[in-house]
Order: C-alpha cells, then sequence, then structure tokens
C-alpha cells in the first residue's frame, strides 16, 4: 500500500529522503565524512550501435559508461580539507615542476589507492542503511576550491569531481520489490550478480 494511503505506525517506512544519507570516504578520513553538504548518486548510460535500412534506423544496446559523481563539501579548518584533498592528488603521483630528475606521474593504482574507500549510503529515520553505492577504482577528476568574496558570509565549499570504472548497489533484505520475484528476472545472467545489484541484511 502506498505510504500515502494508509494509516501511519511507528515503524511505517518514509520514502527515501534527500538528506538522510552518509559518505564514508577513507581518503579524507577513517570514519563518516561530516562536512560533506552534497552529492551526486552513480548513473549510466548505455550506448547505442545504429544501423539505417532504406528510411529506417535501428538502434542496439551497447556499452554501459558509468557517469561522473560530483560532491560537495564544506571546508573546515579542522580537519583540513583542502590540505587532504591536495594530499590525494599528491598521493596520486603528481608533483609540482622541480628538477629534470623528478619524474613520477600520476598513475591508475596510485590514484584509487590514495583514495580508498567511497561509499554513497542512505540511512532510514532510526539511521540503518537502505541503499549502499560503492564505486570501484575512482579517481578525481576535477577540484574546485570555491570563491571568496566581501559581501558573502556563507560557508565556503569545495566541490569535487571522481570518476570510476563502475560502482556496486546493495539494498537492504526486505524492501518490497526487490526481493524474489524481481531478482528473478536477472536469474539468466552469467557471472555473479551480486556484483552489481545485492540484497543483505545487513
Amino acid at each position: 500500500m502506498a505510504f500515502w494511503s494508509q494509516e501511519l505506525q511507528a515503524g511505517t517506512k518514509d520514502p527515501k529522503r534527500k538528506y538522510r544519507f552518509k559518505i564514508i570516504f577513507t581518503g579524507m578520513g577513517d570514519g563518516i565524512i561530516w562536512y560533506a553538504k552534497t552529492v551526486k548518486k552513480p548513473g549510466y548510460n548505455v550506448t547505442q550501435a545504429e544501423h539505417t535500412f532504406l528510411n529506417h534506423k535501428y538502434y542496439f544496446p551497447g556499452k554501459v559508461e558509468w557517469q561522473e559523481v560530483s560532491m560537495t563539501l564544506v571546508d573546515p579548518v579542522s580537519p583540513g580539507a583542502v590540505a587532504q584533498t591536495n594530499a590525494i592528488i599528491r598521493s596520486a603521483g603528481y608533483k609540482p615542476p622541480g628538477s629534470s630528475d623528478e619524474l613520477e606521474t600520476i598513475s591508475k593504482g596510485k590514484a584509487s589507492a590514495a583514495i580508498g574507500s567511497l561509499k554513497i549510503i542512505q540511512i532510514d529515520a532510526e539511521g540503518n542503511h537502505i541503499e549502499e553505492w560503492a564505486l570501484k577504482n575512482p579517481s578525481i577528476m576535477s577540484v574546485d576550491f570555491g570563491e571568496l568574496s566581501y559581501e558573502d558570509d556563507g560557508l565556503l565549499d569545495i566541490s569535487i569531481g571522481f570518476r570510476y570504472d563502475w560502482a556496486e548497489c546493495t539494498i537492504k533484505d526486505g524492501v518490497a520489490g526487490v526481493d524474489g520475484a524481481d531478482l528473478g528476472r536477472i536469474s539468466n545472467a552469467k557471472g555473479d550478480k551480486s556484483k552489481f545489484f545485492n540484497t543483505n541484511g545487513d
């Protein structure tokens, strides 16, 4: 029954709310990034191959391309978010120009290791996990440290853009519509289906 047409009880679940989330970003610390302000959830496009015959066009699904994820952080003095962000880029292999024998450059392995685990977790009113996205092999693609102005007394933001190879989505067991029958739709798929979509009771 829809949430708006039933008699509400203490255990009635709300729809997912935009402000009920937390971010685990080990490159910035060991726990929840409390100064996270907004984050874009992972998404993907499916490329299309086009075939033309006479005056007809036919389209065939191709590759899945994951979209960039953007995150906005408040810039606290402590912990030093600017310093931590720059340290991630440095750990990825970037070094400002110096002597001619300094030859280190950025690599995918170092970039991913510098970020560590990056998870976007949606929670319910009790703080329980209901949906979790884990970005795999993430790397920083853009950083914007914000704009200063004498005419604005707001908090300063840092915007970070991430690229990643793919994301894994885990949805808590017992969520109506994702148990049993719906999972049967992918029962003929080859390989470990939980690598993209999984349900668990944790």
